[in-house]
């Protein structure tokens, strides 16, 4: 049976987990505002302190947090050294539920903007979407009541109109969602889920 790290760094609240033999073994939930470079790895020693190698690595990759996710990534990156394991990523909104469930997933992506998800039977089916207005996620919203999509969940304190459930993404969830390979959108070359073109500020002319 493989043995599965998995790693969720996208929010506030970031989450390990270590699943092997169909069950979780072992996590953390720990407070990742500020200062997840130099708390992560502390908990994983700790976690991973006599578990052995590790077969597959799992990454949130988002929406959430830029430097979360990308953090993240590089310690799967280090193990995927040593172990020589699988990288897998899944969008972080699939593990704002249970496992299996069905729901969806907003979250303000700031300058105006949200972001809209739909999560199936636990995995992400639609989006992240990005939505230019309030106009627009309500417009999702009261599509997704029309598809008997669920409850609304977020992963930050947003205005009681969206009447949504606040909680961080766990990573237990996204180990089970890894070890049946449900809901992997990336293998290997992990990117964080971009809800915006990357810009990038090009050197003047010399001169």
């Amino acid at each position: 049976m493989k043995t599965i790290l998995a790693l969720e760094a996208s929010s506030d609240f970031a989450s390990v987990a270590l699943w092997r033999d169909g069950a979780v073994l072992a996590g953390q939930e720990f407070a990742s505002k500020r200062s997840l470079s130099s708390d992560l790895f502390p908990v994983l020693a700790r976690l991973l302190e006599g578990a052995g190698a590790v077969d597959r690595v799992v990454v949130g990759l988002g929406p959430g947090s830029y430097a979360g996710v990308r953090i993240a990534i590089a310690a799967a990156l280090g193990l995927q050294c040593v172990w020589g394991c699988e990288l897998v990523g899944i969008p972080s909104v699939a593990a704002l539920g249970h496992f299996g469930e069905t729901f969806q997933a907003i979250g303000d992506a700031r300058r105006g903007t949200w972001y809209y998800s739909r999560i199936l039977n636990g995995i992400c089916v639609e989006g992240p979407l990005l939505l230019g207005s309030e106009q627009e996620l309500h417009a999702a919203l009261a599509l997704g009541a029309e598809l008997n999509a669920g409850p609304v969940r977020a992963s930050e304190i947003l205005p009681p109109e969206w009447q949504a459930d606040t909680r961080p993404p766990q990573a237990a969830v996204l180990a089970q969602l890894a070890a049946q390979n449900l809901g992997i959108v990336q293998q290997d070359d992990l990117e964080p889920l971009y809800l915006r073109e990357v810009h990038i500020t090009l050197p003047g002319a010399v001169g």
